[in-house]
């Protein structure tokens, strides 16, 4: 039998070399933009026109002013909110990946256990959250299972839908060179699947911050969600608001972490899709 080689998809047409130098400076340039102008509008909408209280909208100053006079206790809680993020997070990944590589290879598993997933991913998760906090504790345990809950069923849909949704063509020279299933899987089917999971990982990133914080609002000793309820709850909102702001920052970073992940362990996706 003839080996049968990982999939590497060949592109029909070269893509044109892309301008490396303009295209980092753009990576930098434009992002830096956008936050200039964000804070600008900012500014302009609480300090100059005064169209929204500083109780509900502080003042970029005043909130710049807050995170310095806790940024020992902020900068912790932030720690503690990305070690509960990551951890829920990779739990997920296991987790859905494990169950949509099941789903994918049974039709029987998908059709008895689909409609419970979906039912699973429709309940409010946030209304689960006294539910946690009674039959895990608090701390850690009902947090991650926030996480988990918010975020595993994006990649077990990315997952299933990409093991079996594998080029025709593909799966057709698998069976002309006589591979067994095993090899298959390995070298034709998880390949080609793997761009779509890492979308609907992408996808649960993000999710897996806001299910941090929502455990931390119901069953939090520490961290941003912990910080933002105690400091809102005495009127202050702009140490609340600097919380926030860590929070979409340490979404940021996670998640162009996760798509510079991606870009390692994917070169050839780059070259056998289309650029903008």
């Amino acid at each position: 039998m003839a080996e049968l080689t990982e999939v590497r998809a060949v592109p029909a047409v070269v893509p044109a070399r892309r301008r490396k130098g303009g295209g980092s400076a753009a990576a930098v340039g434009l992002p830096a933009l956008g936050l200039v102008v964000a804070l600008t509008v900012w500014w302009l909408v609480t300090s100059v026109f005064n169209l929204i209280h500083p109780v509900v909208l502080p003042p970029p100053q005043d909130v710049l002013s807050a995170f310095n006079a806790a940024s020992a206790r902020l900068l912790e809680a932030t720690l503690a909110t990305t070690l509960e993020t990551v951890i829920g997070f990779l739990l997920s990944t296991v987790a859905g990946v494990l169950i949509g590589l099941a789903l994918a290879s049974s039709r029987l598993v998908e059709r008895m256990f689909s409609p419970l997933l979906v039912a699973i991913n429709a309940v409010p998760k946030i209304a689960l959250g006294p539910l946690l906090v009674v039959s895990l504790g608090w701390g850690q345990k009902p947090i991650l299972t926030m996480v988990f809950l918010l975020c595993f069923f994006p990649i077990v849909l990315s997952t299933a839908t990409g093991l079996t949704s594998t080029p025709a063509d593909l799966a057709e020279l698998a069976r002309s060179l006589d591979a067994s299933r095993w090899q298959a899987f390995r070298k034709v089917r998880l390949p080609a699947a793997l761009p779509q999971i890492f979308v609907g990982l992408k996808v649960a990133m993000p999710l897996a911050a806001i299910g941090a914080v929502i455990g931390e609002f119901q069953a939090g000793e520490g961290g941003l969600g912990y910080e933002i309820v105690q400091t809102s709850g005495v009127g202050d909102s702009a140490t609340a608001w600097a919380a926030i702001i860590l929070i979409a920052l340490m979404s940021i970073v996670l998640y162009f972490a996760l798509v510079l992940i991606e870009r390692l362990a994917l070169p050839w996706v780059r070259e056998t899709t289309s650029s903008r």
